[in-house]
C-alpha cells in the first residue's frame, strides 16, 4: 500500500511524498508471492522507465515480447550473466539468450498463461547453467493479458 505498480521491479514511488525508492526491498519484497497490482499500468510505466533507474536495480530484469524477443535487459543482469545488452536485445530469450530457461518451470509457464489468457505471477527457485557457473537464483515470472512485455526478474541468492 502507498506504492505504485513499479514496486514489482524494485522501484516504488511513495504515494504521499512522490519519492522514488530504487532497489530497496519494501514490505515482503519484489520476489515473494503476492497479488500483482495493476498489471496494465505496470506494463505502461515500464515503457517509460528511465534507463538509469532500470540499470540501478539490484536484481536482473529481462523484458521480452510475445515472440520471446528480448526488448530490455538491465545492467545488473548483464554483469551477472556476462552478456552485453547489445548481444541480448533483439534475440529470442529461450533459444539464444537463456536456453536453460526453455523448460516447464519457466518458458512453459509463460506459454500456459498466454494460452489461458490469464495473468502470471510466479516465483521459481532456479539454477541457471548456461554460459555461467551454476548459481542459485529466484526468478519472478510476470505476464498478463494485453501486456506488451513479459518479465523475468532474477534475484541471485547468497
Amino acid at each position: 500500500e502507498g506504492y505504485d505498480g513499479l514496486l514489482l521491479l524494485g522501484i516504488a514511488v511513495d504515494a504521499e511524498t512522490g519519492e522514488r525508492i530504487v532497489g530497496r526491498r519494501i514490505a515482503d519484497g519484489p520476489f515473494l508471492h503476492g497479488v500483482v497490482p495493476k498489471l496494465q499500468p505496470f506494463d505502461a510505466k515500464w515503457a517509460t522507465l528511465d534507463r538509469r533507474l532500470f540499470d540501478a536495480l539490484d536484481f536482473g530484469v529481462i523484458a521480452f515480447d510475445a515472440d520471446t524477443i528480448v526488448r530490455r535487459y538491465n545492467a545488473t543482469e548483464s554483469q551477472a550473466a556476462g552478456l552485453s545488452p547489445q548481444r541480448v536485445i533483439g534475440e529470442p530469450l529461450f533459444t539464444n539468450v537463456a536456453p536453460c530457461m526453455n523448460n516447464f518451470m519457466v518458458a512453459q509457464r509463460f506459454e500456459d498463461a498466454r494460452d489461458a489468457n490469464t495473468a502470471l505471477d510466479a516465483v521459481v527457485d532456479f539454477v541457471p547453467t548456461w554460459r555461467m557457473k551454476p548459481t542459485n537464483v529466484q526468478l519472478r515470472l510476470l505476464a498478463g493479458p494485453g501486456m506488451r512485455h513479459r518479465f523475468v526478474l532474477i534475484n541471485r541468492l547468497p
